[in-house]
């Protein structure tokens, strides 16, 4: 009889791969809905549970989603199907699906979100922006690098619209700006404005942010990419997806097919 993989199991390497002692402390990561001693078949890893992506784990029968965004996020006083949240919990344990979220831990592991997006770059001489008292080395909030040659801020535009498979791009300061210095916070990510600039990067590379900080960054001499929160992030669940494939070769694993960016340009 073959030995099945318990979802304790699948936890287990996930605390590894992105260690929880990584996450802010406003944070909700590692297992939150799911019997650690389960057997599980498959896994699917998503950037959100939301009624689309809740309705194709339990059309597939996924008996575990990894969803980089917490499921619930904040504490909940009841679970009932009066709000959003409380209707997908209720329908995902009405399944048996299981939840983990790895959310700030896997921004900031060594081979997490923000590593993968300074590679994607080319960035030399990597470095955590904000580095996390007591973590392992390699790993902290944001990175920031240089890149081999001075390159205008459009080139480094076209280079992560190729990476993150996008066809367009928010950006603040000059198209012809020469940058050396970049660094990168995936998601909402504002508030590593003022450590970039300490640390003389003359580009910052965020999902999004408000039109206050776009303009604080343009009155330092800053420049901006904004690719959008999604596109900033979802690409490394669909990589996550590859890696949980490695690991639990016995596993079904997918990245969810029908999750999508809810914002659109026309």
């Amino acid at each position: 009889m073959t030995n099945m993989t318990t979802l304790d199991l699948v936890c287990r390497f996930l605390a590894e791969f992105a260690p929880p002692i990584l996450a802010a402390q406003w944070d909700n990561v590692g297992l939150l809905v799911g019997d650690r001693q389960a057997d599980i078949r498959s896994v699917m890893t998503c950037l959100t549970v939301t009624p689309g992506t809740a309705a194709e784990a339990i059309d597939q029968k996924a008996d575990l989603i990894v969803s980089h965004h917490p499921l619930p996020f904040h504490a909940l006083k009841r679970l009932t199907t009066d709000t959003t949240p409380g209707r997908l919990l209720w329908d995902l344990i009405g399944h048996r699906i299981a939840i983990y979220s790895p959310h700030t831990s896997f921004d900031s592991a060594a081979s997490g979100i923000n590593h993968q997006l300074a590679m994607g770059l080319n960035l030399r001489a990597i470095a955590p922006l904000v580095p996390i008292d007591g973590a392992p080395e390699g790993t902290g909030s944001g990175r920031f690098g240089h890149l081999d040659r001075p390159c205008k801020l459009l080139e480094i535009a076209e280079q992560l619209k190729t990476f993150l498979g996008i066809d367009l791009i928010q950006v603040v300061g000059p198209l012809d700006r020469n940058v050396v210095r970049v660094a990168v916070a995936c998601g909402a990510a504002g508030e590593f404005l003022e450590v970039a600039r300490q640390a003389d990067c003359q580009l910052l590379i965020v999902g999004e942010t408000n039109l206050h900080t776009c303009l604080e960054a343009e009155s330092t001499d800053v420049a901006m990419l904004l690719p959008g929160h999604y596109a900033s992030e979802r690409f490394a669940v669909e990589r996550l997806a590859g890696v949980l494939a490695d690991q639990f070769p016995e596993l079904t694993v997918w990245a969810s097919k029908q999750e999508s960016d809810p914002l659109k340009w026309i």
